[in-house]
């Protein structure tokens, strides 16, 4: 039997969600700053975590934004291939949310139209960045992250040749870890998708940030390359916020993809300390 759903549901569900996660961190990313702050050992990034602890305490109580950039809206919705979607277009329906919620809840506006000319803020944080998947069932999920640019300025993505393999995906990964330095605000959640193709690439790797902070992958494989890459990473020193320490990474998480037999497609996409997401299920 076919569901239907009107749109003004996904609208509202946009809204709420957006405001909710630019104001309030969510209890795991709270909770990997609490552990990262009890096992630095340096006195300064040490200091650091903490005060982003206190922010992360401020910010909902007093209904200010986590951080002052509150990002480009990145939208991911799964519709149920039983859902009859009704009442407008589910295009126009997101942006109207994304709209709402950066109107309402006072939050930065940070898009603009032409990148490469003119660059004139669009003035509500419109178009969204949608990605929709047809999946199996009768509900639609909605997945909301609002990527700050400080971060998403240091997303990057190669093709090794296949022989540079395991090692290889460390090493790049760790590269553009220790080049980004504090830029992309460590302590960070890498996002590292692994082949496809290279678009494939990079949306594993954005998609991956979606987990709760330090969900191993449930391929064994990946989780395994997860926990190198974050002994890697850690080692480098940066630290919160590039002030050194012990901690410059809470988690590394790694999706995977079979690829074509000539490539090896990585993509990196770094999540500030910050990391904003939200959820629901309509």
């Amino acid at each position: 039997m076919v569901r239907e759903l009107d749109v003004s549901e996904v609208r509202e569900a946009v809204s709420r969600l957006f405001q909710t996660a630019c104001y309030r961190l969510p209890d795991d990313v709270v909770r990997a700053l609490t552990e990262a702050r009890d096992r630095e050992v340096s006195p300064v990034a040490r200091d650091v975590l903490e005060r982003l602890l206190e922010n992360a305490a401020v910010a909902p109580r007093e209904m200010i934004p986590v951080c002052q950039d509150t990002g480009l809206a990145v939208v991911f919705i799964e519709v149920g291939q039983d859902v009859h979607l009704v009442g407008g277009d589910l295009r126009k329906a997101v942006d109207e949310g994304v709209r709402k919620a950066y109107g309402e809840g006072y939050l930065r506006k940070s898009v603009v139209r032409c990148p490469y000319t003119s660059r004139v803020n669009t003035g509500d944080n419109t178009p969204a960045d949608l990605w929709v998947d047809i999946v199996p069932g009768d509900r639609v999920r909605i997945s909301v992250l609002p990527k700050g640019g400080g971060s998403e300025n240091l997303a990057r993505l190669t093709v090794l040749t296949p022989a540079m393999g395991r090692q290889g995906v460390i090493d790049y990964v760790a590269g553009v870890v220790d080049a980004g330095g504090g830029n992309p605000c460590p302590p960070l959640v890498v996002g590292v998708g692994i082949g496809g193709t290279s678009e494939k690439a990079m949306m594993l790797a954005k998609k991956s940030l979606l987990r709760p902070v330090g969900q191993p992958a449930s391929n064994e494989e990946d989780a395994a390359l997860e926990r190198d890459l974050l002994e890697r990473i850690n080692d480098l020193g940066v630290g919160a916020l590039g002030y050194g320490g012990i901690v410059t990474a809470l988690a590394v998480h790694v999706e995977s993809f079979p690829c074509h037999i000539a490539s090896l497609p990585v993509a990196v996409n770094l999540q500030c300390h910050s990391a904003r997401r939200g959820h629901i299920e309509l």
